[in-house]
């Protein structure tokens, strides 16, 4: 009798990283909230504890779950769009079990960003002023009720180019956040992997994520300070990217970098929840049997 042995294969289903993240904005959108609030401020700042207890005081504990369908509605355009295409596209260029070079990597990373950022901007636009209407005064709050009634008054008021508000710096943010957590993750733990102290296991996707999300978070925080902006404006505020930025540098430096902690901590989450490379093995938490099957062939 000849044995045969089996070789497995992990195959990724393309939707699985936009459910894993719409399952993580769930945990993570408070912050989200308190970041965006964070970046719009103008003059002087309140503290994020400040911010906090505002909310609290106005609208108790589900206040800072204000614009939660507009989140879940941006993870599953944005994050479903740019890990299914990372991952498929990574797929075929590696069918011949070749690794990528961290070149090619960020290439295909930043295509799939900018692809997910263009998607998601409409949602992503009614999020920021969903989470930002509480610090308006009460005339000008915009008083959406949820995701769809937002993309509606967006499109019945205002028009539907106005829809795509910000999605320059929408695109160009998803492109930094896509080479900043999946390529960089690739980079670090190939790294890892290559010293005699880490293995392919939970710890080693642990750290690769935790060290990619602060990545990321660094990339992106000016540009995201720029998009919120641009989103959580009125029609004609600002004449072009050009003028928001000049507008934003008037407050210094630290003014691009609002909000970086309420970033940095969904950022690490995020990576580590819907990151693209489970481990392997028998060490698989739970969240990765839901986002990846394993199968297996014989060849």
């Amino acid at each position: 009798m000849v044995g045969t042995s089996k070789k497995e294969i992990r195959l990724s289903r393309w939707y699985f990283g936009g459910l894993a993240s719409a399952g993580a904005a769930c945990v993570t959108h408070p912050l989200d909230l308190l970041k965006v609030q964070m970046q719009t401020q103008r003059g002087k700042n309140a503290s994020l504890i400040k911010l906090t207890a505002n909310v609290l005081k106005e609208q108790g504990i589900m206040g800072l779950y204000n614009g939660i369908s507009a989140s879940l509605l941006r993870q599953l355009t944005y994050s479903m769009v740019r890990f299914a295409i990372y991952e498929q596209v990574k797929q075929v260029v590696q069918k011949d079990g070749s690794s990528l070079t961290f070149v090619t990597s960020a290439a295909i990373a930043g295509v799939a960003g900018l692809a997910g950022g263009w998607v998601g901007t409409p949602a992503d636009m009614v999020n920021v002023r969903m989470q930002n209407d509480i610090r308006l005064p009460p005339e000008q709050r915009r008083n959406y009720k949820n995701a769809i009634h937002g993309l509606w008054r967006v499109y019945r008021i205002e028009g539907v180019t106005r829809l795509w508000s910000g999605a320059s710096m929408a695109c160009a943010r998803a492109v930094f956040m896509n080479i900043g957590q999946l390529s960089f993750y690739d980079l670090i733990k190939g790294f890892l992997l290559s010293t005699p102290y880490f293995n392919d296991n939970v710890i080693t996707h642990v750290s690769s994520s935790l060290a990619a999300g602060g990545i990321a978070t660094t990339l992106t925080q000016p540009v995201d300070v720029l998009k919120t902006r641009a989103m959580n404006s009125k029609a004609g505020e600002f004449k072009g990217v050009f003028h928001l930025f000049l507008h934003t540098a008037k407050e210094g430096p630290l003014a691009f970098y609002k909000g970086y902690i309420p970033a940095f901590v969904p950022a690490e989450y995020h990576g580590v929840v819907a990151g693209a490379h489970p481990p392997t093995g028998h060490l698989q938490p739970a969240v990765w049997r839901l986002m990846y099957d394993n199968v297996s062939s014989t060849p």
